[in-house]
């Protein structure tokens, strides 16, 4: 690599890594507040915390490192442009390799990282975080057992225990249960423990009543010697772990065994995910070639153009929204697998139509006032309607 190409490629790679690392996390902070409360809830450990907060971070690198590519390249560029350093490379006979070279370089080691997190670390990491939150669901009885505070076991089943006694029983539990619909109910007791049966897990309640609330809202309170609360079902319902297509590896999305649930239920979601997977390291590459295109050439500063970056993302969001939709709609219909791969290929052409000609792929800065400019006098021109001069459709 020659030193200007390494000069670019260096200058483009720090503002892409400080772009990658403010958007992740950015993007990590987000879905570790939205996960906070599985930890907090079931009385975990703050280290139980950190490691569902680590985890979360790969998930976050195949979505942002394209976008980091074109705005460190564009951004690069952009820059040197005004600084005149494209011209002063022009000038001196290099060619245009010299600035698409160490670009691509980038794009190709974002695509690379990309579909290793993708295809190594992802699926790894989240796989993790399943096995986290159901074993934080299933410490239910640690769950139970804390006093002085109402644990959601789950939606409208809230338990409270007052006292946790030298004797392993418990005093002063509180049960409020709504998940019937039109129905509460709300247990008292004095004291209770948790016992097996068969197998099972039951809160054993003495000395207590429950108070019934009816659809038409009559109230009926019933007083109990003893009352045993089913917990079983809820604790081998939230100790299974479930793995969704994201949480598969890719070799497990291309080969699922028969008797997969998902494969019986909905096979085009495995499907779907592969080709996520296989597809979208493809934009680190694309998004690399919208930058060139975008800002690659030497341009004047007396030309008013909208600043590369604004539409290198702006296209960039088109293309990506298209990946998407296609990978979404591969799961009605294997028929539009093909197309998934055909917007990547589209996209390219599209980059590749400006840098081969030259043009530029950035719009003048006004091109938004003369669209509205056109469009409103194509509105006045249309027959029938009056101008200010009094004329219909133009004509006296």
């Amino acid at each position: 690599m020659k030193l200007v190409e390494r000069y670019i490629f260096l200058r483009a790679l720090k503002v892409a890594a400080a772009t990658l690392a403010i958007a992740v996390a950015i993007a990590w902070t987000t879905q570790v507040l939205g996960r906070i409360n599985l930890v907090t809830d079931s009385g975990q450990t703050a280290l139980a915390f950190l490691q569902l907060a680590t985890l979360l971070l790969p998930t976050m690198i195949p979505v942002v490192a394209p976008f980091a590519v074109i705005i460190g390249a564009t951004q690069a560029l952009s820059a040197m442009n005004q600084d005149s350093e494209l011209s002063v490379i022009a000038a001196s006979g290099a060619g245009r390799m010299t600035i698409i070279r160490p670009i691509m370089l980038l794009a190709v080691l974002a695509a690379v990282l990309s579909f290793a997190v993708d295809v190594f670390v992802e699926p790894a990491a989240r796989q993790r975080v399943r096995e986290i939150i159901a074993t934080s669901h299933a410490d239910l009885l640690s769950t139970v057992i804390q006093e002085g505070s109402f644990r959601r076991i789950e939606d409208g089943l809230y338990v409270q225990v007052s006292d946790r006694l030298p004797d392993g029983r418990l005093g002063g539990i509180v049960v409020a249960d709504s998940r019937e619909k039109n129905v509460d109910l709300l247990f008292y007791a004095k004291e209770g423990d948790i016992q097996r049966v068969d197998g099972g897990q039951i809160l054993l309640m003495r000395d207590g009543e429950v108070h019934r609330k009816a659809p038409g809202g009559d109230v009926s309170v019933i007083r109990f010697v003893s009352y045993a609360f089913d917990l079983s079902g809820f604790a081998s319902k939230t100790g299974e772990i479930y793995f969704s297509p994201k949480d598969r590896s890719l070799a497990y999305l291309l080969d699922p065994p028969p008797n997969d649930r998902i494969v019986q239920r909905a096979p085009l979601l495995y499907t779907a995910e592969a080709h996520r997977i296989l597809s979208e390291w493809f934009y680190s590459i694309v998004f690399g070639l919208f930058a060139l295109a975008a800002a690659g050439d030497v341009r004047s500063h007396r030309e008013a153009r909208i600043h590369p970056m604004i539409a290198a993302v702006g296209v960039a969001l088109v293309a990506r929204w298209q990946g998407y939709v296609m990978t979404d709609k591969v799961e009605e219909s294997a028929a539009y697998i093909p197309w998934v791969y055909a917007m990547i290929a589209g996209n390219v052409l599209f980059a590749l139509y400006f840098i081969l000609t030259g043009r530029a792929m950035t719009p003048p800065a006004d091109w938004l006032a003369k669209i509205s400019d056109s469009l409103g006098r194509w509105s006045g021109r249309r027959p029938g309607r009056m101008d200010a001069a009094g004329t219909v459709g133009g004509r006296p």
